[in-house]
């Protein structure tokens, strides 16, 4: 269903607005029910950007980031959120953006608050935003609100990106490492040591082996590298299901190094949202079910679950995650802490604080640890190369010495 803008006459007046419908023809037939003459109706994608136009790719942290800040600041300015929709349509260029808020302010223009409106681009705005909007907006605290939420998704932005690009010299080491040995061993070396089988002479064991890699690989290379491919999309498709996922991710909460970078990071997601929600004050019991959306870990997540439902029945946040292994003896100090002052929010914020950082060094640790062993590899690899073809070599040179 799009958004149609329309210009109509209403009792001798034109009169302009917004209504939600698949076709241009099912607008025209809403706004006659209504008791309107349809002058003209026009999709919101047709419509020409304002001048300096935003180019919003929709779901991601930076983008999101934005279009909260700029409906913070528009609001905080005076103007109306139906004012703010408006003007945010305008300068957004891309159609499947633009239909989008249009969406959205069509169905503010109909009554609905931001809020429930939202509710309908789940891409766009998850649960978590959707909640902290709907606390906003019955505290009257909106503006405040959408300016949390816009720090919480540049803070989530900036922490992806920062693991990623740690994550990118590795990646492609390995990757370059890999197509450069399986080169060398698949095509220069049946070649280099054919020049050597052809003379008679007796070949190193070392050679040998080479040898005995090098006609595996050009015997069986492409089936092994769709063999790999289809393991891999198995793998995929067991971790979809519960069980194989579950035993993952309670593995990878225990691996040496990786294990604490995982922890780290689902306790920084869990109490930054939490931070946000309690900050909005949201219900306890329903900040916990959205921060339990948000983890990645399925344990940790059943765990927050766990923990939601003791909260319903009645027991404090803090016993209620007193037996959660994943979560750091400090973070559960600051829970406690918060608990006893009133000070919730800002002790989330103080514990997801300590986590980033903890998961900062984490990443530098496994990349510190990662990074030379990679090259340690590569390097013996290139080294049995070398020794595989130059041992012939050598031998050759003695020979005619």
């Amino acid at each position: 269903m799009g958004a149609f803008e329309y210009q109509a006459l209403s009792g001798g007046k034109t009169t302009r607005g917004l209504v939600q419908a698949d076709t241009a023809r099912a607008a025209r037939q809403q706004l006659r029910e209504r008791g309107l003459i349809p002058l003209e109706v026009q999709a919101v994608e047709n419509e020409r950007a304002g001048p300096g136009g935003l180019d919003l790719s929709w779901g991601g942290g930076r983008d999101r980031a934005l279009l909260l800040r700029q409906l913070a600041t528009l609001l905080k300015a005076g103007l109306t959120l139906e004012e703010v929709l408006s003007v945010l349509v305008e300068q957004t260029e891309a159609s499947a953006q633009r239909r989008q808020l249009g969406s959205i302010r069509a169905r503010v223009m109909e009554g609905q608050s931001l809020s429930s409106a939202m509710r309908e681009h789940p891409r766009l705005f998850p649960t978590l935003y959707t909640a902290a909007i709907a606390a906003g907006e019955r505290a009257g605290r909106l503006e405040t609100v959408l300016e949390r939420l816009a720090d919480y998704a540049e803070q989530r932005e900036a922490m992806n990106r920062g693991i990623g690009l740690a994550l990118i010299y590795p990646l492609l080491l390995a990757l370059i490492a890999i197509a450069v040995v399986w080169g060398l061993i698949g095509f220069v070396v049946p070649r280099v040591i054919g020049v050597f089988e052809q003379t008679a002479q007796e070949l190193p064991l070392l050679t040998l082996s080479l040898l005995a890699i090098s006609d595996f690989i050009a015997a069986w290379g492409l089936w092994l590298l769709a063999g790999l491919v289809l393991l891999l999309l198995l793998a995929a498709m067991a971790l979809k299901k519960p069980g194989p996922r579950r035993r993952v991710d309670a593995l990878l909460l225990h691996l040496p190094i990786i294990g604490r970078l995982v922890r780290a990071r689902q306790t920084a997601s869990f109490t930054r949202t939490l931070a946000i929600l309690s900050a909005s004050a949201v219900p306890l019991v329903e900040a916990l079910r959205v921060a339990a959306s948000v983890v990645q870990n399925s344990v940790v997540r059943a765990d927050i679950e766990r923990a939601a439902a003791q909260v319903r029945e009645g027991v404090s946040l803090t016993r209620s995650l007193a037996h959660s292994p994943w979560l750091p003896p400090m973070a559960r100090r600051l829970i406690a802490g918060g608990e006893r002052s009133g000070e919730l929010a800002p002790m989330l914020e103080h514990a997801a604080a300590i986590q980033e950082r903890d998961l900062e060094s984490a990443t530098t640790v496994l990349l510190a640890v990662l990074q030379p062993t990679l090259i340690l590899l590569v390097g013996l690899m290139v080294l049995y190369i070398v020794l595989a073809i130059m041992l012939p070599i050598l031998s050759m040179s003695q020979l005619l010495a």
